[in-house]
């Protein structure tokens, strides 16, 4: 099944609704367009299908009487916010107090027993003008549980790739420079000091897929504190105990996700400045800005929008310099509900890649080209992952455990026709799909 979701006050497409068949795992999301495509069983063809969007009332239908021919249109649904607060029960009424609840409810609220999930992962990387890097794989996530430690405790798995193109550039001497500080402790090198003419092409392509893993692996990213709510529990971690600390809620209003009342509650800094700590990059000096939307009935985290912004000194240079943007980190997150406790759903992660291609230093007063075309010059990667299933039997779990686990991303490959013809992907935008099809005109960097 396909369609498109639209706004029915404004006529716009509805991004990021969700369409999933009720009391099951099977869903997806719609694209920029507001379009989506939903492959569906057909043992669940009486089982009803809900679109759903926050602060839009639900379409609901069985799954059989579904009509590809007509675009679903969502009408607003906003609760009283003055309503809400003037309660007379004992809850919070700060937007500091109800993230705080929310933070203390994650250990009910997140899954407590092992769990896989299955779902699609679409990793993008380009400069302002097109696409250099696709990749579209099947993945497989394990997790024991919220209370366990993600670094020993999480795995992932490639299971298939459907698309790899890559053509990217490879002059970039400022990731060659950041490759030897880290694996030959050359602590005072600059790409300044560096003759493209004098390395090999085959050493700047160690040096692009030693930073691809560092960068955008996705065991960095589950790991790692932007996976927000997961590692809340880890020390210094981003929502720990410290959350005041660097960043402060604010209630803004009660809206409403498929019939339930949900907080939106606006996310910006606060006294202190935000570290990643994250091994051999500066990640210091953020401030947060965004938004959070938090379950009215049992505080549990529905939705996280969030950007990273350069604050300190140092990182405002460093990240005109080397990315010509003050957003280092955009991150969503969605989680939906199964058997009682929330499960992530979608995660669209945006980040700038220390490229730089055609950087060379000129002398004073002289003109560099490649240091104008700042299009050509900054990279930058989009992940996307949409989960669709949801494992919990322990024979299964246990069964797939015993299989070798490789999360390598990046790695090329055999394409497997039969196994993408009945899978649920991510439906591209119609500007992606332009730049997709222009990209599979070019050839290949990396040659078998």
């Amino acid at each position: 099944m396909k369609n498109k979701i639209s706004d029915f006050g404004t006529l716009m497409p509805i991004e990021s609704a969700s369409i999933y068949v009720q009391n099951t795992t099977i869903g997806t999301v719609s694209n920029a367009d507001g379009k989506f495509v939903l492959q569906v069983p057909t043992q669940f063809l009486n089982d009803t299908l809900v679109i759903s969007s926050i602060g839009f009332k639900s379409f609901k239908t069985p799954v059989s009487e579904f009509d590809n021919t007509q675009d679903i249109y969502l009408e607003e649904d906003i609760a009283s916010l003055d309503e809400i607060v003037l309660v007379a029960e004992s809850r919070p009424k700060t937007g500091n107090d109800i993230v705080s609840k929310a933070l203390e409810k994650l250990s009910v609220n997140m899954p407590e027993t092992p769990y896989l999930q299955k779902g699609f992962l679409r990793h993008k990387e380009r400069n302002r003008r097109e696409f250099k890097w696709l990749i579209e794989s099947a993945i497989t996530v394990y997790d024991s549980s919220y209370a366990s430690s993600a670094p020993t405790n999480l795995k992932i798995n490639v299971d298939q790739v459907r698309k790899s193109y890559d053509l990217r550039d490879v002059d970039s001497l400022l990731t060659y420079t950041a490759y030897l500080k880290e694996k030959a402790n050359k602590g005072n090198l600059h790409a300044r000091n560096l003759r493209r003419d004098t390395i090999k092409t085959s050493t700047l392509v160690k040096a692009i897929k030693w930073n691809d893993t560092r960068i955008n692996g996705l065991q960095n990213l589950f790991e790692s504190k932007l996976n927000v709510f997961r590692n809340a529990n880890t020390n210094r971690a981003l929502f720990g105990d410290d959350v005041l600390d660097t960043h402060q809620f604010r209630l803004d209003t009660i809206l409403v996700d498929n019939d339930r009342k949900l907080y939106k509650i606006e996310i910006s800094e606060s006294h202190k400045y935000i570290n990643l700590e994250t091994k051999g990059i500066y990640n210091d000096g953020y401030q947060a800005k965004g938004w959070l939307y938090i379950y009215y009935d049992n505080y549990a985290i529905k939705k996280l929008e969030y950007e990273l912004v350069a604050a300190s000194n140092a990182q405002k240079s460093r990240s005109k310099t080397l990315f010509d943007t003050q957003i280092n980190h955009k991150l969503i997150m969605t989680f939906r509900e199964y058997q009682d406790k929330m499960y992530l759903n979608y995660v669209y992660y945006e980040t700038p890649k220390l490229v730089n291609v055609g950087y060379k230093p000129t002398k004073p007063g002289e003109i560099n080209e490649a240091e104008a075309n700042t299009d050509e010059r900054f990279y930058y990667t989009v992940q996307e992952l949409l989960f669709t299933e949801i494992i919990l039997d322990s024979e299964k779990i246990d069964t797939v455990l015993q299989q070798p686990w490789d999360p390598d991303i990046f790695a090329v490959k055999p394409y497997n026709k039969e196994f993408w013809r009945n899978y649920n992907t991510l439906l591209e935008s119609e500007e992606d799909e332009k730049l997709i099809q222009d990209l599979t005109k070019r050839s290949s960097l990396y040659k078998d």
